[in-house]
Parts: structure tokens; C-alpha cells; sequence
């Protein structure tokens, strides 16, 4: 995966379970949790829900901040 996830430790840190988020942005639990376990990456609609919600939560969240460009 050319890409990190860095969900499962935002919501860590912000005392979100991970099937509470899913539901949030309207997708399958297990779905979620691909993503979270970086199995696979989320569609654009997908993305644009998470980043979304996530920025309610903190304003100064990125993309940038929730997946990571891996070398």
C-alpha cells in the first residue's frame, strides 16, 4: 500500500470507536475496518465523508495528517 493510514491512532486519541465513526460517515463496518487496517483504501466519496467528519472533530486535521505517503 503506497499509503499509511493513521486512523486507528486519531480515533485513539480522541476516544472514538472505530464502528461509532463508521456509522458517522455511512459505511459498512467492515469496510472501516479495512481501511483502518490499511487492507485498502477508501473511494473518494469515502475519503471525502472521513476527512470530513474528522475535521468537526479537529479543525486542523488534513489529509495529510490521516494518510501518509509511504517511501
Amino acid at each position: 500500500m503506497p499509503y499509511k493510514c493513521k486512523l486507528k491512532v486519531i480515533l485513539a486519541d480522541k476516544d472514538i470507536r472505530h464502528g461509532e465513526f463508521a456509522d458517522k460517515v455511512g459505511i459498512d463496518k467492515s469496510t472501516f475496518s479495512s481501511i483502518v487496517n490499511n487492507k485498502s483504501l477508501p473511494k473518494f466519496e469515502t475519503l471525502y465523508e472521513i476527512v470530513e467528519e474528522l475535521r468537526r472533530i479537529d479543525p486542523n486535521l488534513r489529509l495529510g495528517d490521516i494518510w501518509v505517503k509511504e517511501d
